[in-house]
């Protein structure tokens, strides 16, 4: 299938407005010139476009993707994860934000040098650099490789013209840029995902039919309530894993952190997290009933099993091409929103990195302070970096099935660890350096065994059919096969469902933490800062402290 000159046209705006973005930042206000704007946006960034920069910055292709698919193939049971998103806010907004608002340091890893030393700062900050590295790249390759397999346009064309132009406005603008393009290609992201659905209520005649047909087909699963952490989909498992993912990425994320310190003060970057929460849950719900959409059309001639596509990532597209394609611009729309999610998501990476980068692996070791100017022509340069290298591994990115639980995996593995030393440091004030920097390597090298090992099984899909099909593949049989080991073959550890690696990556590192701390009784006489802490907790050593004041006194 081929994309029609007005679909271009469309595309080429996006792209067209996006750049703009970032030259009139770049020659507006004080031109980007300090890193205060730069890196901060001066502290004076409005509420609505950060609460959108917040939402759109781990909301991309694989999101649209590989939730649409999640749902077609299984069900809605991943739906529910958006309850999560409404437990972990009050926590992210009032028990973790406080803290780093406070101290305001650029690099949030700079938190964990003053609390347990520098050894554990570096870790923690390159697990978060090639974490964000791999997830850049990923998210850059999907929409390329599945727009290539449906649409014929050409992957090396979308992942080079996208990334310099991401580089280019991201360069240029700064932190400023990132968050308006989030903001405008946000608003093409709920388009697209409004169009594939309106056109699905078109073709069948309405939301309840969409519903009754998903319903026929054994897709309304809400059900699973089982305890059992092998079962790879059910209420505890997603309610608890996306719990702890949402405060992974929010709370303790270089990512969003920045965007928060963008706020003029507390009260202000809390209503933008509390702003950006419906947007998430909405851009869920409605991903999420996108899935339903697309079974609605292909419920009686499946087209994973009779060849169309390989893979379920690749079903919105298709359905896009089915059902769009006769209406010029439409396609185009639609294309506009997916690479708009991409650019959403690695344009504030590429910030960060860079953010970190100067903060954590340059400012430390220069014996010479650098200059304000220097220092934001260096971040510029680091970004330029980090985006050549984002383009060039979206080239060596293989398929990695689903992307959806490929990019929850690698959030999980890094992400729990991460959590868990940050939490160490903000509730646990008698933990100490030796505690904290054993819990986070311990608890990072038995993610990566859990994550990375294997072999797992395979993912059973719920039945599909081809009865309307006029033609079949046989060949593509072979993504139903059954297992090639029973299931009593793999070891219990890789069964368990990914949701629960952020989880257990988190248990493992705080629990290692508490037991080092315990045998070496560590940190028993330690003098901490209250400001460290989360507020009841500093409050209370404040209270104590003044206690004591007057008895030594006497």
């Amino acid at each position: 299938m081929a994309l029609g000159v007005c679909d271009y046209v469309v595309f080429g705006i996006m792209l067209t407005i996006s750049t703009s973005i970032g030259l009139y930042y770049r020659f507006t206000g004080g031109k980007q010139k300090t890193t205060q704007e730069y890196m901060l946006g001066d502290k004076n960034q409005k509420v609505l476009p950060v609460a959108f920069s917040l939402m759109a910055s781990f909301i991309s292709a694989i999101t649209m993707y590989g939730l649409s698919g999640e749902i077609y193939t299984h069900g809605t049971q991943f739906s529910v994860v958006v309850l999560s998103y409404l437990i972990a806010t009050p926590v992210i907004g009032y028990v973790y934000l406080p803290v780093f608002f406070k101290l305001g340091n650029l690099s949030l890893y700079e938190y964990l040098e003053i609390r347990f030393g520098r050894s554990t700062r570096m870790v923690t900050s390159l697990a978060f650099s090639i974490q964000m590295i791999f997830y850049m790249a990923i998210v850059l390759y999907v929409p390329a490789l599945t727009l290539e397999a449906v649409t014929g346009l050409p992957r090396s064309v979308s992942i080079v013209t996208v990334g310099i132009v991401c580089v280019f406005y991201s360069t240029m603008g700064g932190i400023k840029a990132v968050i308006i393009t989030d903001l405008f290609q946000s608003l093409l992201m709920y388009l697209s995902i409004l169009a594939v659905i309106g056109m699905a209520i078109y073709k069948t005649g309405g939301i309840l039919e969409i519903w009754k047909i998903a319903d026929k087909y054994g897709r309304i699963n809400f059900h699973n309530f089982n305890i059992d952490p092998t079962v790879r989909h059910s209420w505890l498992s997603i309610t608890m894993g996306g719990f702890f993912t949402q405060i992974s990425l929010y709370a303790v994320n270089q990512t969003q952190i920045q965007r928060f310190l963008t706020m003029k003060d507390y009260k202000s970057a809390v209503t933008a997290l509390w702003v950006s929460l419906p947007l998430v849950m909405l851009i869920s719900v409605l991903t999420s009933f996108s899935g339903l959409a697309i079974f609605s059309k292909y419920y009686n001639c499946d087209p994973l099993k009779s060849g169309r596509v390989s893979s379920e990532d690749q079903l919105m597209p298709l359905y896009v091409m089915d059902t769009m394609s006769s209406v010029p611009g439409l396609t185009g729309l639609f294309i506009a929103g997916i690479f708009s999610s991409a650019l959403s998501s690695v344009s504030p990476i590429l910030n960060s990195l860079a953010a970190i980068t100067m903060e954590d692996y340059i400012k430390p070791f220069k014996s010479k302070e650098l200059s304000d100017k220097k220092r934001v022509y260096l971040m510029k340069i680091l970004m330029i970096t980090y985006g050549s290298i984002c383009i060039f591994l979206s080239f060596l990115v293989e398929y990695l099935g689903a992307v959806l639980q490929g990019a929850l995996t690698i959030f999980g593995v890094i992400g729990g660890p991460v959590l868990g030393v940050f939490t160490l440091g903000i509730l646990m004030p008698f933990i100490d350096q030796k505690g904290a920097l054993v819990g986070l390597i311990f608890g990072l090298v038995f993610s990566f065994v859990l994550g990375f090992g294997g072999p797992k099984p395979p993912v059973d899909h719920l039945p599909s059919f081809t009865n309307s099909c006029i033609a079949y593949n046989v060949s593509h049989l072979s993504l139903q096969t059954k297992p090639l080991v029973p299931e009593g073959g793999y070891i219990y550890l890789y069964r368990i469902s990914y949701m629960y690696y952020v989880v257990l990556g988190f248990a493992v590192t705080c629990m290692m933490a508490v037991i080092v701390n315990a045998i070496f009784r560590a940190g028993k006489n330690r003098n901490c800062n209250p400001d460290l802490f989360m507020p009841i907790i500093a409050k209370n050593m404040k209270n104590r402290k003044n206690d004591s004041t007057p008895s030594q006194e006497r």
